[in-house]
């Protein structure tokens, strides 16, 4: 079997705001990703298609999101995110407007580091 998916560290999840519930998982970025696969040679990133893939995957699993895609809004790959690196994805749904808000990050240090950012348009 190809490995697509990282492993899960820990979620916690908020439905407080039963309009707007969200998540945040904490995953380990394993090596052995098939994403990593040529992007690139001798220096690895998770590409950015996978970041979204996964923010929808986990959307539609933790937060009941909505499955058809109908588009992206705001996007930022602003730092990569490297093999076996441990990161938080960010999840929050917005029913109404049916958008899906995403952020990783990662601790570097005493700070938080961004590595993306964005809006996910998914409609019924």
């Amino acid at each position: 079997m190809t490995k697509r998916k990282p492993t899960i560290i820990s979620t916690k999840i908020d439905t407080e705001d039963q309009n707007q519930p969200s998540v945040v998982i904490t995953m380990r970025v394993d090596d052995d990703i098939l994403d990593f696969t040529g992007h690139f040679p001798g220096h690895p990133l998770l590409p950015g298609v996978t970041q979204v893939d996964w923010a929808i995957y986990y959307g539609q699993m933790y937060l009941q999101a909505a499955s058809v895609f109908q588009g992206m809004e705001v996007l930022k790959f602003q730092e990569p995110i490297l093999p076996n690196a441990e990161v938080e994805l960010e999840l929050r749904w917005v029913k109404d407007k049916e958008k899906l808000y995403f952020a990783f990050s990662s601790k570097q240090g005493e700070s938080m580091s961004k590595h993306s950012s964005g809006r996910i348009l998914l409609g019924q």
